[in-house]
């Protein structure tokens, strides 16, 4: 049996830009990336805390270090700059390893820097 497992997550992201006119995607900080394992590419899962809309997508490489996340295309619709996101990755695994599975989870402060980093 396969199990689709939680990956990572960017919690209490900022959203600092919006750009609607753009084929769509969100754009995160490239170093924020590389801190739960996220590609360019990849499918995701956003939770906009401030108005509970949900939406899928996929990762557009910002600047490392930057803080950068901008909601792009249809996505800037549904929600705004200054939002907290709740950004999710997920992978599928034999049942034998999601067991012992741990997501890579990453607490983001007002200014999109981590504040803590776990495996829950």
């Amino acid at each position: 049996m396969q199990c689709v497992m939680l990956k990572s997550k960017l919690h209490g992201a900022r959203v600092t830009g919006s750009s609607l006119d753009y084929e769509g995607s969100l754009t995160i900080d490239g170093k924020l990336m590389q801190a739960v394992g996220l590609l360019p590419y990849e499918k995701i899962l956003v939770a906009d805390m401030e108005n509970g809309n949900r939406f899928e997508t996929y990762v557009i490489k910002g600047a490392a270090g930057s803080g950068e996340i901008c909601l792009n295309g249809a996505t800037a619709r549904l929600g705004a700059i200054g939002d907290r996101l709740i950004i999710f990755s997920f992978c599928i695994l034999p049942e034998t390893e999601a067991c012992n599975h741990h997501p890579l989870v990453l607490r983001l402060d007002e200014r999109n820097r981590p504040e803590t980093a776990s495996a829950s």
